[in-house]
């Protein structure tokens, strides 16, 4: 840890005197649109600057990715900022893809590009992301979890929002959280966040963040400033997804739209200024790279690139070449100068379908325009063998308690990218079901419920293929087959079937196998009432006469 902490302090005395030379990598133009803005105004013509960006080629291959922006320099070390764990590149066991910014917070789509974004998306060592879950940041009085970088337990007073605990980084790190959670909620503010998990969020119009929590933030980023780490990350994501955090770029902006400077305009570098009337393509960038990684011989994935320049006149023309050039396409070869002049710029879809297995490369010129010279995008991609995925078993849970439990699963011997886990909840009449990602075979889920019957499956995903789902495995905290008195309603095993205790008739009950599809519907189950015609296996019970469901056996 001391070692970190000392590369950190000589990182961060270094970005004062590198500052020049890392603002040549933004681009001339790049935040001319936000000149002269304050406040709200401000904060939105950021995120229509930073929203439209090209997406990683998909969540599996985050950690090629993170190879690039995530790993010490001269190192295979990976970057962790969650612990302090050696783990090294390339393998990625023992780490997650972490959503720093939680995804349940806008109900954990997939289709928003905020699912795959680099600029909030990092690998964090699995059991500091398990203890994080989805707790706000904040500053912790007492801890439930330390492991000497971060630290997850109690607010201190006036912090968390009612959270049940938060989630604090180490000091080092305190103002990259900051400056990330600035770019979500100024890039997505036009997501409709989650009611359940809004503790820094107050809603999706300015100021986005809830009091205490943009005093917070603001707090962090000015006792941490940004560091070589974050400006290097910065300029590696914006090769990558051809789109910069605003905040690592310019700090002072939070103070413009949350502190100090509220109220004033805001002008940026005059470094950043364009000669009047020069033509300029500012996104792509030059030498950025369109990455596809790894794709099944014979199956096509697509990549968006958004074109944005300023005083462009007549047409850009596309071209691709190179080695693989067959492999690549591109969905127009002339993009019109106007649109790419104007706010809404213009997405170019480019595919790549691998013919052969093994590493593939083009390159992609754009031209013309009024542009002086030309501008070149790395195209890359890798075809691999169409993955089999075989069956694999659930196993029961660990660590079961009434709001917890750890589900659990052989681990196949095929390569997997990672899991879907399928939770299935039974109400009285109905079920719901959600799909969780896990990184390793066993995942945490905490936020059950004892006195909801639940089950679990899951599969394995490898190059977007799936496997079989594994068998179906009832979480059971309390032993919910029993007769229970209380709820007028038992079951008793019989040859082939079950019998029904019930002193007081249940009318219009459900049973549903674990799938959460309705199998039965009895209108009227009686006392002594035999059910034999089920095949062997478990099944769920519900009934609006029934406090809760129940679990029927069937052997």
């Amino acid at each position: 840890m001391l070692i970190k902490r000392l590369s950190r302090i000589l990182l961060s005395l270094a970005a004062g005197l590198t500052a020049l030379s890392s603002q040549a990598e933004i681009p001339a133009g790049y935040y001319s649109s936000v000149n002269g803005k304050k406040d709200a105004e401000l904060k939105t013509a950021l995120c229509n600057l930073i929203y439209n960006h090209t997406e990683v080629s998909s969540y599996s291959a985050l950690p090629q990715y993170f190879q690039r922006t995530d790993v010490y320099p001269g190192s295979n070390r990976w970057w962790d900022m969650y612990s302090d764990i050696p783990l090294y590149a390339p393998s990625f066991k023992g780490l997650n893809r972490e959503h720093s910014f939680p995804k349940s917070w806008w109900g954990g789509s997939e289709s928003t590009p905020a699912y795959v974004d680099l600029n909030h998306l990092y690998p964090s060592e699995a059991a500091a992301n398990m203890a994080k879950s989805n707790y706000p940041l904040g500053t912790v009085s007492t801890s439930k979890f330390d492991n000497g970088v971060v630290k997850v337990g109690y607010a201190v007073t006036g912090q968390g929002g009612g959270a049940a605990q938060v989630f604090e980084p180490a000091d080092e790190y305190k103002g990259d959280f900051a400056r990330t959670y600035f770019y979500m909620v100024t890039c997505y503010q036009n997501l409709t966040w989650n009611k359940s998990y809004s503790w820094m969020l107050q809603q999706n119009t300015y100021p986005t963040l809830t009091g205490w929590a943009q005093q917070l933030l603001l707090e962090w980023n000015r006792m941490d400033p940004v560091s070589e780490k974050e400006i290097n990350r910065n300029d590696e994501v914006y090769r990558i997804q051809n789109n910069r955090n605003p905040f690592i770029d310019y700090p002072q902006l939070a103070e413009y739209i949350w502190g100090e400077h509220k109220g004033e305009l805001f002008y940026e570098d005059t470094a950043g200024d364009l000669p009047t009337g020069e033509p300029v393509l500012i996104t792509p960038v030059q030498d950025m790279s369109l990455d596809f990684n790894e794709v099944a011989i014979g199956q096509t994935t697509t990549s968006r690139l958004f074109f944005h320049g300023e005083n462009l006149r007549g047409n850009l023309s596309v071209t691709v070449y190179g080695t693989d050039k067959s492999m690549f396409a591109v969905s127009a070869k002339t993009i019109p100068a106007t649109v790419v002049n104007s706010s809404a710029g213009y997405w170019l879809t480019v595919s790549y379908t691998p013919s052969t297995e093994g590493a593939h490369s083009a390159r992609l010129l754009v031209s013309d325009g009024g542009l002086t010279g030309s501008l070149g995008v790395a195209l890359i991609g890798e075809g691999c063998p169409v993955p089999t995925l075989h069956a694999f078993e659930a196993l029961p849970p660990s660590n079961v308690t009434s709001d917890s439990y750890t589900a659990r699963w052989e681990a196949p011997d095929e390569v997997v990218d990672y899991y879907i886990l399928t939770r299935t909840r039974y109400y009285s009449g109905s079920t719901s079901s959600e799909d969780l990602l896990a990184e390793e075979n066993e995942l945490l889920v905490s936020d059950f419920d004892a006195s909801v019957p639940e089950s679990y499956n899951v599969r394995s995903v490898r190059l977007g293929y799936e496997s079989p789902r594994s068998n179906e495995i009832y979480v059971d905290f309390a032993a919910v087959d029993e007769v229970f008195g209380d709820l007028l309603l038992g079951t008793a095993p019989v040859e082939g079937g079950i019998r029904f205790v019930c002193p007081v008739p249940v009318a219009d009950a459900t049973i549903y196998d674990m799938q959460g599809r309705p199998v039965r519907a009895l209108p009227l189950i009686t006392d002594d009432m035999y059910l034999t015609d089920l095949t062997a296996g478990v099944y769920i019970l519900t009934s609006p006469d029934l406090r809760r469901p129940i679990r029927i056996v069937i052997k």
